[in-house]
């Protein structure tokens, strides 16, 4: 079996859109992955088309091999858009070799450790605020939208969100200037009295709604220094927060949030491989490690989770993606020791879940692990196609 041919695959999701990977071998079977441009960069799509001559030709099955060539001759440029691009490539021979083999990729990686797997909602209000009209999801306006929203979270079964920090009034919207997105805070990243208020308000209203059996989160992203990530945990203090989730590029800066911060810290999710993890577990910065499977590839991810688990750090995948993603996600959890709790958005696209032949099996706040063979699912090329992507 050799690898015929790499194609991506496009589609419309709202504010953004989903990317996929075909991987077509010489006997006709295919091997999909998800990826992500929109967040992963520009590019990533033709950084893949420049490394597939590196695996046209070649067995797929043989896929470490093909990830430690690949890394060879990017070294130069390794991290960011080329990892990505070598971890969309992995994933795909990771999914056709499980379906060559007629298992899921789990039980290449060792066999579950687990059959059912916690799920937080991310991005609880965040989508809603910003982004309601493109997605075609219900409007949160205000504080009495985020209490009757924490409700929804406790009827549909969830067991714990996540939310960021949201600003209402008469311009309702996200609060992200590490992203330069809403024109404020920007490029000072200094936490203003405003902002601090409104964290404390909306906590209280998601604990109003959702009651004190919710394990709350909240991702502050890259919207801070050191001192203001620490003056935030301290703000947060009173509402009994399951972690506190940011960024940052230095180890000890965080090991120095982290040591001041009255609640766990969750970080590392824009991390590329084991070499990046090691200085934030060498020096003790977090409780929990984020890895994105995407970006870093399953088998990758694997690796960094087992080096975690040495240094007695949960993990938890970064999964804000499509369903695929979803599905690839959950074989990691599958078979790590050390999870945390997984991460899906449940407000999408309404077409979302249409994007792949067996979706995702969610009830009561929990994924059952998927049984066929791969991913346990495959991509609808007709729903990809019927919902081309968006030029943003």
């Amino acid at each position: 079996m050799k690898i015929a041919k790499l194609e991506s695959l496009h589609c419309d999701a709202g504010t953004r859109n989903f990317d996929f990977l075909k991987l077509t071998t010489d006997t006709g079977l295919v091997g999909w992955s998800e990826y992500n441009e929109t967040f992963g960069g520009p590019g990533l799509s033709a950084v893949i088309e420049r490394l597939a001559p590196a695996v046209i030709g070649k067995d797929p099955r043989a896929w470490e091999a093909h990830v430690t060539h690949m890394y060879a001759v990017r070294r130069q440029a390794s991290g960011g858009v080329v990892q990505q691009a070598i971890a969309a490539i992995e994933n795909a021979m990771l999914d056709v070799k499980a379906r060559a083999l007629g298992i899921p990729v789990y039980e290449m990686l060792g066999g579950p450790v687990r059959d059912r797997i916690r799920l937080y909602w991310s991005h609880c209000g965040t989508y809603r605020v910003r982004a309601h009209k493109e997605m075609q999801i219900p409007p949160v306006r205000s504080l009495d939208d985020i209490v009757k929203l924490g409700r929804e979270v406790v009827a549909k079964g969830y067991t714990a969100l996540k939310t960021n920090v949201l600003l209402f009034g008469d311009n309702p919207r996200n609060y992200a200037p590490g992203f330069a997105r809403t024109g404020e805070g920007f490029p000072e990243l200094n936490p203003d009295r405003y902002v601090v208020k409104a964290i404390q308000e909306q906590l209280a209203a998601f604990r109003e709604g959702a009651g004190p059996d919710m394990d709350i989160m909240v991702d502050l992203n890259f919207n801070y220094k050191t001192e203001g990530f620490v003056k935030m945990a301290r703000a947060m203090e009173p509402f009994d927060l399951l972690w506190m989730e940011l960024d940052t590029r230095d180890a000890k800066a965080l090991q120095y949030i982290r040591s001041r911060a009255p609640m766990p810290v969750a970080s590392c999710e824009s991390l590329f491989g084991r070499r990046d993890y090691r200085p934030y577990f060498e020096n003790s910065s977090v409780d929990v490690a984020i890895i994105d499977t995407p970006w870093n590839g399953v088998g990758e991810s694997v690796k960094i989770a087992n080096m975690a688990d040495t240094y007695e750090i949960n993990v938890a995948p970064h999964n804000f993606y499509g369903p695929l993603a979803t599905m690839m996600s959950a074989h990691f959890c599958a078979v790590v020791p050390n999870l945390r709790i997984m991460e899906t958005d449940p407000d999408t696209v309404p077409w979302h879940d249409d994007l792949v032949t067996v979706k995702p099996a969610i009830k009561d706040g929990h994924m059952s692990l998927p049984a066929g063979p791969g991913w346990g699912t495959e991509i609808n090329e007709a729903t990809v196609r019927a919902h081309p992507p968006r030029q943003r």
